[in-house]
């Protein structure tokens, strides 16, 4: 499978690989240097992690703004 750079250095993947590696608009890969090369996988949040901002969110919501969290000073476990 052949991936053009565009002249901003951007690559385009192939929607059925996308889907294969079940990311979407907004998510994160990791790009790691191994002995042989490089590997791309997707980057997950250690939902482990999240039990520490359950007294954060405010009574009768079910979701919060991830990346906020993360700039917040206090959240360097769940930053990149």
């Amino acid at each position: 499978m052949l991936i053009k750079i565009t002249a901003k250095r951007q690559v385009t993947f192939p929607a059925r690989v996308l889907e294969e590696l079940g990311v979407g608009p907004g998510d994160r890969l990791e790009l790691r240097e191994e002995s042989n090369g490089y590997v791309l996988r997707p980057l997950r949040v250690d939902e482990s992690l999240l039990g520490g901002l359950r007294d954060k969110l405010k009574q009768g919501r079910d979701s919060f703004d991830l990346e906020k969290v993360r700039e917040q000073a206090g959240a360097t476990s769940l930053r990149d």
